[in-house]
């Protein structure tokens, strides 16, 4: 675009709206290199679209003398007015305008493209207007003006435009095809929609026998028929009969020869067979049937070629006919050889040869067929079903081979040349493979498992067949697959394939992998056939030592260990010496090492109690002793992850070390969980009071950072959560270390295990005095933090209010104490509800619910809700009415409903008091909105949902947009 030669001085803002402002705001915006200017030229233009004058103006940016920008933006000015504005403009009118926009129409025909398209789009938006009252026949009117036209001397529409058929040709396609696109992307009401899709398929009598003839014409050049094939698929979206239009849907099919024409071909076929209306027309579809099997040997020929592009396009064809129609087909009895035949079609399409992604793309497209296949077949009734069953029965054994096939990996030396994203799309192909031979295995069955054990039989046990270790990985692949989500444990192979898994080398990284899935996979049957450990479990601990099957090993084991722990004890000492050599030597990523000492926790809870403490001791101590070396140096930044790495083996541990669980387990009706024992301290238990001077230590010099002390307060929160009340010799130094280290540096992760405790504690005798004690310190040092402003520490704020949503709902007597300041507490409960952090203010209004019905109760209590519940009100109302995000309403609404449930008289009052101020909550909102909604509130006291709605629907009200549609969201 090259500058105007006079663009102008000023600043857009303080332009006239006259055409050459227009062209010089253009060239602002194109070329000036200021972003800030670009933005002003941009806003000004916007504006410029909505005046008035651009019915006029955007003729004259039509001009032939205009550069393409100029006249880009006048033909979108144009669609801007007739799509928004239609009604500005005088019945009268109308007519000159469709004139006016052929006329252009016929005039842009051979270019620029971008303005002749938006010319079109602009006639299609003013058709959509005037159909079908005051347009009965648009597209015949349209056909009509683009016949060819008399001289120039007779004049006539278009009579000074080009008068190149070809070209006029190419432009009634054009606005052929943005028609319907025109319809489905406008805003209508539904009558409406439906109203002008009614029109619009009527219209397709005029357009299919021009199509068809445009298509069939040797005359036509591949430009043409490329816009035709472009045409039909703009119109089926209207669901345009298939019956009516089969005929021309069969020429596209020829277009497929030309290489041309193939993709647009393809889209327009696929466009047409996959409308779900098309399965009214069955004779239409069984006529199209042998066409598309008339393509398998151009897609052979394809496939032997390498040519991609043209098997990938066949495929997606024969998908498109056999997946959306596959149950009317299947009922076509007469034609179920041509049904069959183009299942196999597809299935060659699955088996296509090369790797995925690299040498090819398109067995993905397959999938979702085998899904909707069987679902058709499994649907129907029984003795029918047996049918389809005896004849596509041998087709999903077929389908078993080739995806197995189809996952194996490539050569090692192949495989590591593949790009890190190529490797991760064949790792999610392969999970699409494994969920569709799990769904298969629903209609072949017991019998699929017995085929792949045999298979893998075959293959271990010759020589030269083992030695290709793709074959053994895929049918073990494909075991795993069906064993991970489907009940093996009745299977009848499965003691044979744990018996041959030994037998297989695992060397290859990719084999010993799946090797390891698979033993996962049957870890519940494992628990159920103990006997069968001493043979697999060698396998596991030889993987668990291999750094590169560090995911794989360590998830299996910690299955194992879960789900057959009582029966390891003869492995333990194996498990643990194993497991200790890895941790030491650091073979594993910390997340690993993590579930490593989870699956040692499990293992250890079913060992003999007298047994734990030991094998705990042996187990832990080389950690001990490195912490307490790390902890005698001065804090250094590299020796934090370290720490934070051993607390967190800690944790992990103690999430699942849980000796009582013996007692759920072995007898789960009959045995209650065992009491906390009189003389036997928890082995957890013994090893906290053995290491606590150590932790003490620790916080000492690491007070100031909130990820060692979030990881030592893990320590104990996993702790407290697993033991629950055999952790009860811990609470009394426990309760007073939390509260020290709060004292000093207030960090959210003490107050959470302090309201874990509260939650476990607070009701026994033995320590309420620890947790009321902590409880009040950690109060009276949080409020000093919200007298000093609190915003800076919205972690700290959410998790005081659930610790005090805990102590009102374990142990609301704290609350009658003197030394918890009620009034600061509803203070600061009523500031969290400020905050802008989401996980703040819910907590916050979890406070609030779970304080509101002790008023009555607490005298005291009720003393400060008569003083600040006005106060709580017109904050939750401010925050409605659009102080807070339009998500939080539902926690807003549950404190406005217990306000409801539990004083009544005095919401209203407070109600009355500050709606009556004038704007408040919102200006958007009138004073009959605003009593409307405090009468519908008061008038529910118990439910939850209408209060919701009631206050979602104040809460659109004040923030302008009742009524928009926003909301739906």
């Amino acid at each position: 675009m090259e500058r105007p030669a006079n663009p102008g001085a000023d600043s857009p803002v303080e332009l006239e709206l006259t055409v050459e402002n227009v062209e010089s705001a253009l060239y602002q915006l194109y070329f000036d290199p200021d972003m800030e200017r670009k933005n002003v030229a941009q806003e000004w233009l916007t504006q410029a679209q909505g005046s008035a004058q651009a019915w006029h103006f955007c003729w004259a940016l039509l001009s032939p003398d205009k550069l393409p920008e100029v006249q880009f933006f006048g033909a979108s000015t144009l669609h801007t007015k007739i799509s928004r504005h239609w009604s500005d403009l005088p019945t009268d009118q109308h007519e000159g305008l469709r004139i006016q926009l052929l006329d252009h129409i016929l005039r842009f025909s051979s270019g620029p493209k971008m303005v002749l398209t938006r010319l079109c789009v602009s006639l299609a938006s003013m058709a959509l207007n005037l159909i079908p009252q005051a347009w009965l026949q648009p597209v015949a009117d349209m056909v009509r003006a683009f016949q060819p036209q008399k001289p120039a001397s007779e004049g006539g529409p278009g009579a000074e435009a080009s008068q190149d058929p070809h070209a006029h040709c190419l432009a009634l396609l054009e606005l052929l095809t943005v028609l319907p696109e025109e319809f489905q992307s406008s805003r209508l009401a539904q009558a409406r929609r439906t109203q002008l899709r009614e029109a619009l398929a009527g219209e397709w009598a005029v357009v299919c026998p021009m199509l068809c003839q445009l298509l069939q014409s040797q005359d036509s050049s591949n430009r043409v028929k490329d816009k035709v094939l472009r045409c039909l698929s703009s119109w089926v979206a209207l669901d345009v009969p298939l019956g009516e239009s089969h005929e021309l849907v069969q020429d596209c099919f020829t277009a497929l020869s030309d290489p041309e024409l193939f993709d647009t071909a393809v889209e327009t076929i696929v466009d047409a067979i996959s409308q779900p209306d098309c399965q009214r027309y069955v004779d239409a579809l069984v006529s199209l049937m042998p066409l598309v099997l008339g393509l398998h040997d151009q897609l052979k020929a394809a496939v032997q070629d390498g040519d991609m592009e043209t098997s990938h396009g066949i495929c997606r064809i024969a998908v498109a006919m056999g997946e959306t129609h596959s149950r009317v087909l299947l009922e076509q009895v007469d034609h179920w050889q041509e049904y069959l035949a183009l299942v196999n079609m597809i299935l060659y399409c699955t088996g296509i040869p090369g790797h995925y992604p690299v040498s090819e793309t398109t067995s993905s497209l397959t999938l979702t067929f085998w899904y909707t296949l069987q679902d058709d077949i499994l649907s129907f009734e029984e003795e029918k079903q047996a049918v389809y069953l005896q004849v596509y029965r041998p087709v999903y054994f077929q389908l078993v081979d080739v995806l197995l096939h189809k996952s194996h990996y490539p050569s090692q030396e192949e495989f590591t040349s593949w790009s890190s994203d190529d490797k991760e799309q064949f790792r999610i192909y392969r999970v699409d493979i494994s969920d569709t031979l799990m769904y298969v295995y629903e209609m072949l069955g017991a019998e699929l498992l017995s085929n792949l054990y045999d298979r893998l039989g075959r293959q271990l046990m010759d020589p030269q067949q083992s030695a290709i270790w793709q074959d053994t990985e895929a049918l073990l692949f494909g075991f795993q697959s069906i064993a991970e989500t489907i009940d093996v444990n009745y299977s009848d192979v499965i003691p044979g394939l744990i018996g041959l898994i030994p037998r297989i080398n695992i060397s290859n990284v990719m084999l010993a992998d799946t090797v390891m899935y698979t033993i996962g996979s049957l870890a519940e049957w494992l628990a159920d056939h103990p006997v069968m450990l001493g043979g697999i479990l060698p396998m596991v601990l030889q993987g668990l030592v291999k750094a590169e099957l560090s995911v794989s090993s360590v998830s299996t084991l910690k299955r194992i260990c879960r789900e057959c722990r009582h029966d390891l004890g003869p492995y333990a000492p194996d498990i643990l010496s194993v497991s200790q050599d890895v941790l030491v030597k650091e073979i594993h990523k910390s997340s690993q090492c993590m579930w490593l000492m989870q699956a040692l926790g499990f293992l250890l809870s079913a060992l003999p109690v007298d047994e734990i403490l030991g094998r705990l001791h042996s187990l832990i101590t080389p950690h001990i002793q490195r912490l307490d070396t790390l902890t005698q140096h001065e804090p250094d930044p590299s020796d934090k992850q370290s720490i934070v790495h051993i607390l967190g083996l800690l944790s992990s541990l103690f999430t699942t070390l849980d000796i009582n669980r013996q007692a759920d387990d072995l007898e789960p009706a009959a045995s209650p969980r065992l009491p906390p024992s009189q003389t036997t301290q928890h082995p957890v238990v013994v090893v906290l009071q053995q290491v606590f001077t150590l932790i003490q230590t620790i916080l000492s010099k690491w007070l100031d950072d909130s990820e060692v002390v979030e990881a030592v307060c893990a320590v104990f929160d996993k702790s407290v959560r697993t033991l629950l009340h055999d952790f009860g010799p811990m609470v009394a130094q426990l309760s007073e270390m939390l509260a020290q280290i709060y004292s000093a540096f207030p960090q959210a992760s003490a107050l959470d295990l302090a309201r874990q405790m509260v939650h476990i504690f607070a009701g026994d005798e033995h320590h309420i005095s620890n947790i009321r004690g902590l409880s009040e310190l950690l109060t009276s040092a949080t409020l000093a933090i919200f007298q000093q402003g609190p915003r800076e520490h919205p972690d700290i704020a959410e998790s005081f209010m659930h610790l005090h949503a805990q102590i009102l709902k374990r142990k609301p007597e704290f609350y009658l104490s003197d030394q918890l300041d009620k009034k600061a507490l509803f203070y600061c409960g009523i500031l969290s509800l400020q905050f802008p952090e989401t996980p703040t203010v819910k907590a916050a209004s979890l406070f609030f619910t779970e304080l509101l019905p002790r008023c009555k109760d607490m005298p005291s209590l009720g003393e400060v809700l008569q003083r600040d519940g006005k106060l709580l009100t017109e904050t939750i109302l401010q925050a409605v009415g659009g102080g807070s995000p339009r998500s939080l309403t539902e926690p807003f609404s549950e404190v406005l409903l217990s306000l409801n449930s539990h004083c009544p008289a005095l919401l209203a009052q407070w109600l009355k008091e500050t709606l009556q101020t004038p704007g408040f909550p919102s200006a958007q909102v009138s004073t009959e909105q605003k009593h409307t909604f405090s009468q519908q509130l008061l008038r529910e006291q118990s439910n939850k949902r209408h209060v919701k709605e009631i206050v979602r629907e104040f809460s659109l009200l004040c923030r302008g947009l009742q009524g928009s549609g926003f909301s739906e969201y």
